[in-house]
């Protein structure tokens, strides 16, 4: 046997006993244990759910302390009566003093009265004006560097320095409109007040002799309309001396009042409009057939004249 032949025959052994071990090894691996896997765990008939997220906490708003007075309940006060005195929605009255029924009160309770809220008037704050900046800035440092000294050198930086020196500049000064003070609104302005009725005005307004409206002559039955836009904040005949009355209320300032009706067509609650006729005239509670006409302002009575084209006696 050739030499050529031995190693080649040395050669084959060597392959086929690399590609045997190379097979032991596969086997021995598939026979290994595996890691066991096991499923995930689902209960039939239920769902997943996400876990519940924290409700962000609500801001709390806390009211504003309404401002009263105290009143004490006199011998022929009415709920009616004393929310009118003081220029107040008498359900707006029971509901401060916790009262379901506004005809239980006695004489000698007290009473927590709102006070009225004046209009209030808003002022603009003042523009903020800055220090206007020269133009192109302030110098702070020169520009010259390090040279060697000469007298060309020195005559340089004389040069450089001349230029660099500020220049003087017109200041700019801005202009600031003045802004005029902002007013809450006029309420009163806002009221086109009319006649309540037609007729002959036989009693005027007076603060001295205690006559807190107008009286207007008429017959019976003749309509008695609405002096301006409004609620109707009582109906009813509960206020002694005023018959059958309507109370109107127009916005936080002023009331109306119409007495000795003889027919009341509105009711509480409604809304009514300017002209609009609200109560046909009598002499409830009255010596004559008349209406008894009454503004109040901030509850307390004004001269109608002040606001009505009043023929006077």
């Amino acid at each position: 046997m050739t030499v050529l032949e031995i190693r080649f025959q040395s050669i084959s052994k060597k392959i086929a006993q690399s590609i045997s071990l190379l097979t032991a090894a596969i086997i021995l691996a598939g026979c290994a244990p595996q890691p066991v896997r096991h499923a995930p765990i689902v209960e039939r008939g239920t769902e997943m759910k996400k876990p519940a997220q924290p409700t962000p906490a609500q801001p709390v708003q806390i009211k504003k302390p309404v401002e009263t007075q105290n009143y004490v309940v006199q011998k022929g006060d009415t709920m009616y009566s004393i929310a009118f005195m003081h220029g107040v929605d008498y359900r707006d009255l029971a509901e401060l003093n916790k009262i379901d029924n506004p005809g239980a009160i006695q004489i000698g309770q007290q009473l927590r009265i709102p006070l009225p809220t004046p209009t209030k008037i808003v002022e603009s704050k003042p523009a903020v004006v800055h220090p206007a900046t020269p133009l192109g800035g302030i110098k702070t440092q020169p520009k010259v560097g390090r040279i060697p000294y000469s007298d060309k050198a020195l005559a340089q930086a004389e040069a450089i320095q001349e230029e660099d020196s500020p220049k003087e500049v017109t200041p700019v000064v801005p202009v600031v409109a003045e802004v005029p003070a902002v007013k809450a609104e006029d309420e009163e302005e806002d009221l086109e007040w009319g006649m309540p009725t037609i007729g002959r005005v036989i009693t005027l307004y007076s603060e001295s002799a205690n006559r807190k409206g107008v009286d207007i002559a008429g017959r019976r039955g003749q309509p008695v309309v609405a002096s301006a836009a409004g609620k109707v904040v009582y109906s009813g005949s509960g206020l002694r001396g005023y018959g059958k009355l309507v109370i109107i209320k127009h916005n936080k300032t002023f009331l109306s009042a119409y007495a000795h009706n003889d027919q009341i067509l509105v009711k509480e609650g409604q809304g009514v409009s300017k002209g609009q006729k609200i109560a046909e005239m009598g002499e409830t509670d009255s010596d004559q057939v008349k209406l008894h006409f009454e503004i109040r302002k901030f509850g307390k009575p004004v001269d109608p004249g002040q606001y009505l084209p009043l023929i006077k006696p």
